[in-house]
């Protein structure tokens, strides 16, 4: 799909929104970075292999301590 095609698609789903919260939210989204920033391309940085398998010990180790949050629980933070 092409990005003119996105665009029409966002915007009609937009049009058909009623809650004026997420409208907000679009709207701070929008104010938050000026237009030359939202056509910019994030520049990223590859990690490493080094790096990759560190974050991975990390993640595993935290995982293996208890010190995650369940989907359950993450969905409980963002949807109240």
């Amino acid at each position: 799909m092409d990005i003119q095609s996105r665009k029409i698609e966002f915007v009609q789903a937009f049009l058909k929104l009623q809650s004026e919260e997420v409208i907000s939210q679009f709207e701070n989204l929008l104010k938050m970075k000026s237009t030359s920033e939202l056509e910019q391309e994030p520049s990223f940085k590859p990690m490493s292999i080094k790096e990759f398998n560190e974050r991975i010990d990390k993640s595993e180790n935290d995982f293996k301590n208890g010190r995650y949050k369940s989907t359950s629980e993450l969905l409980r933070k963002y949807n109240s």
